[in-house]
């Protein structure tokens, strides 16, 4: 229980300062339109595929084993597909086996904002671009080390740009 309430407040103090203080809605949703990096629905309609859409604009989830990001092994930097910040390198990448591109920490502090997500019924803390707001997918602690952190990332969030 104690964990439980720390997690929610740890989520909740590190996801203020990628989003600032107004970063939330009413209903305690992140408002993905209050970031450095803006364009109205139409032009992200415009910009971002259907899934990719949905998952950075919406917080969906794509189907595990669906990205091809997945099995990336190139050199490289994965760039948020919303608004091309570097968000992770392929230096922090590993094979989790859960279907999702997993690294053990972003590329910096920086590029990375995190908050609280509720949607299954408990506390798990989600990230997101800390640049445009769009949802990226959620940390867990059963990563390798030396941070014990998977970064659980839907691949369609990302564009992978190989070291040449």
């Amino acid at each position: 229980m104690q964990f439980g309430l720390l997690a929610i407040f740890m989520g909740t103090v590190s996801g203020a300062g990628a989003m600032g203080i107004f970063g939330k809605k009413e209903d305690g949703e992140i408002d993905r339109n209050a970031f450095p990096f803006k364009l109205s629905q139409a032009e992200w309609e415009a910009k971002l595929d259907k899934m990719q859409y949905h998952v950075l604009r919406k917080a969906g989830t794509e189907r595990a084993f669906s990205s091809p990001l997945y099995n990336e092994h190139r050199q490289g930097v994965f760039h948020c597909a919303g608004c091309d910040q570097a968000l992770f390198s392929s230096e922090h990448k590993f094979d989790s086996g859960t279907g999702w591109p997993s690294f053990w920490q972003p590329i910096s502090k920086e590029a990375v904002g995190e908050d609280v997500d509720h949607k299954l019924g408990y506390a798990r803390t989600e990230t997101h671009c800390s640049n445009c707001g769009g949802h990226l997918g959620h940390i867990f602690q059963d990563g390798p080390q030396p941070t014990g952190l998977r970064y659980c990332i839907n691949g369609v969030a990302l564009i992978f740009q190989p070291t040449v």
